[in-house]
């Protein structure tokens, strides 16, 4: 995975405390997720399934070092809007996020992120669209980087590293 696609997932991380409770379940299936922060981006599908789905929200609204002081969620017939400020591993940071779409087929969303770590703002699009059931050779929580990399992103809230990567087990 390249520099830019690793600071991407970190930052739709770091948005995630502030998504995790107020976000509908997506359909399950192999979603295909892109990924673009100022022209630098990341194509990724994701096979997943309910319990999948939940338990990433889980994970993500409870990751240790996360405390959310306000979450401001505006709700539309067209999707949502959350304004948020968390502290992060001692760090504040601010959080706009704007939802659109169907978590059925497909939907769209804008993070822009300010403080902790970060020098300025940063804003980031992600597209998100539904192609159909999960190929027979994929598990829910696989995901499969534009590289070709293979991972289970549950093994990895577990510890566990991705195949390809130092330390990691061989195959899957």
């Amino acid at each position: 995975m390249s520099r830019w696609g690793a600071a991407l997932l970190v930052i739709v991380a770091l948005a995630m405390p502030a998504l995790a409770a107020d976000m509908p379940s997506r359909k399950a299936g192999l979603w295909e997720i892109t990924t673009d922060a100022g022209g630098h981006g990341i194509k990724m599908q994701q096979c997943i399934d309910a319990a999948t789905d939940q338990a990433m929200h889980w994970h993500n609204s409870s990751s240790p070092g996360t405390n959310c002081s306000k979450r401001d969620v505006q709700k539309s017939a067209s999707g949502m809007t959350i304004d948020s400020v968390c502290t992060v591993a001692g760090k504040t940071m601010t959080s706009h996020i704007v939802v659109s779409g169907s978590f059925d087929s497909n939907y769209t969303m804008t993070i822009t992120n300010e403080g902790g770590a970060q020098p300025a703002p940063r804003t980031i699009v992600l597209e998100a669209k539904w192609l159909g059931p999960c190929a027979a050779d994929q598990k829910p929580g696989d995901t499969i980087m534009s590289n070709g990399i293979k991972m289970n992103l549950l093994n990895m809230q577990k510890g566990m590293r991705p195949p390809g990567m130092p330390g990691a087990p061989p195959g899957h």
